[in-house]
């Protein structure tokens, strides 16, 4: 489902953008986030590693603070509607089914979730569930741009190393 989505972003944006444009596109939409731009960039478009990372860090960092600041008021007004409470209780139960770690152990939690590239983790996740816990702005902003850091370490050597066969050496 991952690889059509991201087939289709790149099929729709390809015509009318730059690789470095998609790229930094797909690294703000929800689940592809960095890990999917990094994996995009590399083996699919060619982006050089020096351009991809500092537009997939910036662009997975930017939803960032308007989900800690502003998902739980949004949220809120959505659960007073008939139509969209259904929907927001789902998601909210979803983000808290993972929140075991991160409640324990806060930032390092935080940081750990975000960073480690697995199904269901990343900035998006790591905001509503930092959020939805009262996690305070002035640690869990840090502690996700500490995870993206530390996703992008890992996204680069399985995308640009391991699918890329770059040449570590020279």
């Amino acid at each position: 489902m991952t690889e059509t989505l991201v087939q289709n972003i790149i099929d729709v944006l390809g015509g009318s953008m730059g690789k470095e444009a998609i790229v930094f596109i797909i690294s703000m939409i929800p689940i592809l986030e960095l890990r999917g731009a990094l994996l995009v960039a590399g083996p699919l478009l060619g982006v050089p590693v020096a351009t991809a990372i500092p537009l997939c860090i910036i662009g997975n960092i930017i939803p960032v603070p308007f989900i800690l600041w502003l998902i739980t008021p949004v949220f809120n007004w959505m659960k007073g509607t008939r139509k969209l409470k259904p929907m927001v209780d789902k998601l909210e139960a979803k983000a808290m089914s993972k929140s075991d770690k991160i409640e324990k152990y806060e930032f390092w939690g935080l940081v750990l979730f975000v960073g480690i590239p697995l199904p269901g983790t990343g900035a998006w996740t790591g905001a509503l569930i930092a959020s939805l816990l009262g996690v305070k702005f002035k640690k869990a902003f840090p502690a996700i741009i500490l995870g993206i850091l530390m996703a992008t370490v890992i996204m680069w050597f399985i995308s640009y190393v391991l699918l890329g066969g770059v040449n570590l050496l020279g």
